[in-house]
């Protein structure tokens, strides 16, 4: 990887936050490996892009890293569609 990979607009993958009264907690889900100098250059910008923009206090920023890939994307809508299509799944066959 390139030291300039994260300042393009390449997808790396996803982070969910969570503010709580004292501490922030990040869940990062990635859609490949980074090495360990630039998975903390990530973190340390969705730190301050992200978190401290958000202007809370805080005692930590704790964050949990997850290397996967995208898989779907569901709604409500999407499970409205698939009751009405009634595809069975999960019921056994009557003999």
């Amino acid at each position: 990887m390139q030291g300039n990979t994260l300042q393009n607009n390449s997808r790396l993958g996803t982070v969910d936050i969570h503010f709580t009264t004292t501490t922030v907690h990040g869940t990062l889900i990635l859609e490949r490996e980074l090495e360990e100098s630039d998975l903390s250059k990530l973190i340390e910008q969705i730190d301050e892009d992200l978190v401290l923009s958000a202007d809370m206090p805080r005692d930590d920023f704790l964050v949990s890293v997850y290397i996967g890939k995208d898989v779907g994307f569901y709604s409500d809508e999407y499970f409205a569609e698939d009751t009405e299509s009634d595809l069975g799944f999960g019921e056994e066959d009557e003999e």
